[in-house]
C-alpha cells in the first residue's frame, strides 16, 4: 500500500514548514526557526515538510513546493516499507495512512518494535503497561522525555484517521 492524498495533506500539516514567500526555506527542526543565509547547518537543519538534510545536498536557495512534496513523498516511502512489512494484519487505507504518520515520526525501528504493532497483528494481545491500541499509541507523546502537547494533538488526528476515517482539516 502507499500513502493516500489525504494522508498526504495530513502529513504536510501535522510536519509543517517554513517558507519565506513562495519558497520553502531551510529550518532548525528543534525550534523551527529558519536558519540565517549564509549560517552553517545546524544539527537538524530541515527544509520542506520534515526533510532532515542529509550530507551533500545544498538547499540554500530554498526549495518551491512541488519539490518539497517529492522530498517528501520519498522520505514517506521508508515509513511505508516499515508498515507493509511490520504489519501482518489487513489495513484498510485510512489505517495504513495513521500507521504511516505515526512511523514517519516516531521513526522504522521505534515503529517495528511497538506495543501497538503487537496490538494490530494480534487480536488477543494484552499489556499491563498499555491495556489497549488507543492507550499504546497516545503513549508516543513525548520529545526529550517530556510530553508534548504537539505530539498529543498529533496522536490523536492519526487516530481518528486510523478509527474513524477523519482526516484533520487543520491542527
Amino acid at each position: 500500500m502507499k500513502l493516500s492524498d489525504n494522508g498526504i495533506r495530513t502529513l504536510k500539516m501535522c510536519e509543517g514548514r517554513v517558507v519565506r514567500g513562495d519558497r520553502h526555506v531551510i529550518y532548525d527542526d528543534k525550534n523551527g526557526l529558519p536558519v540565517a543565509t549564509g549560517a552553517s547547518l545546524p544539527a537538524g537543519a530541515t527544509i520542506g515538510y520534515g526533510h532532515l538534510i542529509k550530507t551533500g545536498e545544498d538547499f540554500r536557495g530554498g526549495i518551491d513546493e512541488n519539490a518539497a512534496t517529492e522530498l517528501l513523498r520519498a522520505d514517506v516511502a521508508t515509513a511505508e516499507r516499515a508498515v507493509n512489512g511490520a504489519i501482518t494484519a489487513e489495513l484498510r487505507q485510512k489505517q495504513f495512512d495513521a500507521l504511516v504518520m505515526l512511523c514517519f515520526n516516531i521513526g522504522v525501528r521505534n515503529f517495528s518494535n511497538s506495543t501497538l504493532v503487537k496490538y494490530i497483528n494480534n487480536p488477543k494481545f494484552k499489556s499491563a503497561r498499555y491495556p489497549t491500541l488507543a492507550a499504546a499509541w497516545r503513549a508516543w507523546n513525548k520529545t526529550g522525555g517530556r510530553v508534548s502537547a504537539g505530539l498529543m494533538r498529533r496522536r490523536e488526528i492519526e487516530l481518528n484517521i486510523y478509527q474513524n476515517g477523519i482526516y484533520a482539516l487543520h491542527l
